[in-house]
């Protein structure tokens, strides 16, 4: 029996960078740069699976920018929406798997207790919209297909919100953050490392995903909220620099900071179904964190 064949879209992104490691196990990753494989492109993308050839595909890809998704829905609707709908297909005509990620903001952000997988949805801006959209034209495509719905990513790498609150803190006096969001700052790497054990309890060449295919929650246990991650960030950072600038970090209302894009008020994710369906929880946000901030530390 050949080795799996694993074609991971996305591999430069937050996730996908920490899937090319913990995907390796498990058999050939084929994790094409961006450039080469165009997700706002059908036809192209049908040829990049096909030529593949994989037994599961990872997409870890999507269109993130949630403001500028406000100026570009027709893009953010063909990477978010169309394009998945088109791999699920691809992977039921090859009878393989498809492994997806989504998000939080598929949420209208009313309730007072974590969401669950079969609440209601809602989302307030287009990057939520086409998400769901997404998730929706997966499930259309009926195959075996896992949906893992993330929240509040962050990591050492690329455009986040914990990169960004280290810069602020280095160049200005204050901060002033949102405190009136909540939700679960989840580290790339622990959803790469959960992504990886729910593979390895799931995945039978023989079978596929079928007997674990559906939508998950996977996110950090806990909460807080943008202000409450933010003081955390310098709080930690200037525990492990003593140089680092110990910049006060104000809370404001989301009134206050007026954006495009309407985010949701509470976006916490109930993961029990994962947790019963694979075993699989991730720790806490705030062990998260300091496990991040100790990898850059160490790594420069």
């Amino acid at each position: 029996m050949r080795p799996t064949r694993i074609l991971l879209l996305g591999g430069e992104g937050q996730i996908g960078w920490e899937l090319r490691r913990t995907l390796a196990p498990f058999g050939a990753v084929i994790a094409p740069p961006s450039a080469e494989v165009d997700l706002a492109d059908p036809k192209r993308l049908i040829g990049a699976v096909r030529e593949a050839r994989p037994d599961i595909v990872v997409n870890a890809a999507a269109y993130t920018d949630v403001e500028r998704a406000e100026d570009e829905p027709r893009r953010a609707e063909a990477i978010n929406s169309v394009a998945p709908g088109v791999l699920a297909e691809e992977m039921v005509r090859a009878k393989g798997a498809l492994v997806h990620f989504s998000t939080d903001y598929v949420f209208d952000g009313a309730s007072a207790a974590p969401y669950r997988e079969d609440d209601r949805t809602g989302p307030l801006n287009a990057y939520g919209a086409t998400k769901l959209a997404g998730e929706r034209a997966v499930q259309s495509a009926g195959g075996a297909a896992l949906i893992l719905r993330t929240s509040w990513v962050y990591s050492a790498r690329r455009k986040n919100f914990l990169r960004t609150v280290l810069g602020l803190a280095r160049s200005r006096p204050e901060l002033n953050i949102v405190a009136d969001q909540r939700g679960a700052p989840t580290w790339a790497r622990s959803i790469a490392e959960a992504t990886a054990a729910i593979l390895a309890r799931a995945w039978a060449p023989e079978s596929g995903l079928a007997s674990a295919a559906g939508l998950y929650h996977l996110s950090a246990a806990g909460e807080t909220s943008w202000h409450g991650f933010a003081e955390r960030i310098v709080a930690c950072m200037t525990e492990r620099d003593p140089g680092f600038p110990k910049a006060p970090v104000n809370p404001i209302a989301t009134a206050d900071y007026p954006t495009k894009a309407k985010r949701p008020a509470y976006s916490v994710l109930d993961n029990a179904r994962l947790r019963e369906a694979f075993g699989v929880a991730l720790p806490d946000w705030r062990d998260q964190l300091a496990a991040c901030l100790d990898d850059m530390v160490r790594t420069g």
